[in-house]
């Protein structure tokens, strides 16, 4: 069964996700008031972790390229490392570019998401790391995220049937956070307005699916608000669910 998807963000009132170009809070509001409402929110959901695309995992992928000695093991299948009852960190790595040298992000267990194009030595590593991987169906030999809908839905059977996880706050990247929208895979929308402006055009926003021009990624979902609040500094949190949509338009 498919972990519930909660798609958990914060942006400024024009969408926009990059933090330090947001105009600067109202005079006699503090900052760090409202940076510290995400994680606030986020811990309301009782997830079971969080997942993320290659860009934004990068800042926890402090190690090197190594060779380690193969492990007795048939590095095809899923490896399901010593979670030891921490959260997850599940990131969309499909060309196996990450590096660790440790089995966790910020404490949380790193679980990868890879093609089946990576290399032997690339498993050995995440294995004498303890980091947990899963492939997905893809036999392409995908730049980035380059997930077709089918490959990300038998992802997330993997990580429900096979590690046993039950939600997930994605937390993307509006391109990850894209792919799961195309897909239609996203269950709920948290998002926290954050009371700024970016205002440039092109700058990343909260869905940024790299489709064709006609296409529509979000085609026969529809938004029904769960709650609304207004929170102290000026910052609000809604709460959607995604429902499809009766007549798939």
């Amino acid at each position: 069964m498919q972990p519930k998807i909660i798609c958990h963000m914060v942006s400024s009132v024009d969408g926009r996700l990059l933090v330090d170009r947001w105009t600067t809070p109202a005079d006699g509001i503090d900052g760090k008031l409202l940076s510290g409402y995400y994680n606030q929110i986020s811990q309301r959901f009782h997830a079971d972790g969080w997942i993320v695309g290659r860009t934004t995992m990068e800042d926890y992928a402090q190690g090197t390229v190594r060779k380690v000695e193969k492990p007795m093991i048939d590095l095809r299948e899923p490896f399901i490392g010593n979670r030891n009852g921490r959260d997850v960190a599940v990131v969309i790595d499909l060309q196996g570019k990450l590096h660790y040298g440790q089995d966790h992000a910020d404490g949380d267990h790193i679980i990868a998401i890879l093609s089946e194009n990576v290399s032997d030595d690339y498993l050995a590593e995440l294995y004498h790391d303890g980091i947990s991987y899963l492939f997905t169906t893809s036999k392409r030999n995908n730049e980035g995220n380059g997930f077709q809908s089918g490959d990300l839905q038998y992802a997330m059977d993997v990580l429900g049937d096979t590690f046993g996880i039950k939600t997930l706050l994605l937390e993307g990247g509006g391109m990850t956070n894209g792919l799961f929208l195309k897909a239609g895979l996203i269950n709920e929308i948290s998002l926290l307005v954050y009371p700024g402006i970016d205002g440039l055009a092109g700058v990343p926003s909260i869905f940024n699916y790299l489709g064709k021009a006609n296409e529509r990624p979000a085609e026969g979902q529809s938004l029904r608000l769960i709650s609304m609040e207004s929170l102290e500094g000026g910052m609000v949190w809604l709460h959607y669910a995604v429902e499809k949509s009766p007549s798939g338009q």
